[in-house]
């Protein structure tokens, strides 16, 4: 039997964002894909295309911890 996971978007913007979006969450151990908002558009190289990152369920709190709240540090 196999397992599923179910994704939870976080993340759309250009695909040149969202590429490093990706590896800065897989960096911190959240596994995450990128897609394409039309997947039916040329593949023209376009670094401006729009793209959505999705990750796990289980990690979606914490990659938004990481990502969105400001951090005490950076005062």
């Amino acid at each position: 039997m196999a397992l599923v996971y179910s994704m939870r978007q976080f993340f759309t913007g250009p695909m040149i964002k969202t590429e490093l979006m990706v590896v800065w969450l897989e960096k911190h151990g959240i596994a995450a894909t990128m897609a394409f908002v039309d997947p039916e558009a040329p593949d023209d190289g376009d670094l401006g295309r729009e793209a959505i990152v999705s990750v796990l369920e289980a990690d979606y709190d914490r990659a938004y911890r990481l990502f969105y709240t400001e951090r005490e540090d950076e005062f």
